[in-house]
């Protein structure tokens, strides 16, 4: 399997340091971030943001996956994701990544659009990984 790479650079420190983070594929490259861009709405990315990219992505490659398992071969998967991090032990946690799955999937009953959809959020790979409350909400359209 492959091996993803990211890089994070800090230059400075506490409120006053900058940061910037790049991928290898270059889908981000030098992408500001720091305390301004985490905890005052300054524009750039913070972890968080790329966590709930990384879990939506994840988890609708895997909802799509399933799909084509079970029969299914056109639709739509729209997934938004919402991580909250909080104040926890004396540092910060991500206590939650909230996931909200709306498709549109001809052919497919409810009860079967919720099962393949539970099921993906148990098997995306980011899922697994965050040690936080996953919760999940599904709408599927006509």
């Amino acid at each position: 399997m492959p091996t993803s790479t990211a890089s994070a650079r800090y230059e400075g420190f506490g409120k006053e340091g900058k940061g910037s983070i790049s991928t290898r594929s270059g889908a981000l490259n030098d992408q500001p971030y720091g305390f301004g861009t985490r905890f005052e709405g300054i524009p750039g990315t913070n972890p968080e943001e790329l966590i709930a990219a990384a879990h939506a992505a994840c988890f609708t490659m895997a909802t799509s996956f399933a799909l084509a398992r079970a029969g299914h071969g056109d639709g739509t998967l729209d997934t938004t994701c919402k991580v909250t991090l909080e104040q926890k032990d004396g540092g910060f946690a991500v206590t939650r990544s909230a996931l909200s799955l709306t498709a549109t999937i001809p052919g497919i009953s409810e009860k079967d659009f919720a099962a393949i959809a539970d099921e993906a959020k148990a098997t995306c790979s980011v899922s697994k990984l965050l040690n936080c409350e996953v919760t999940l909400e599904r709408t599927l359209k006509a």
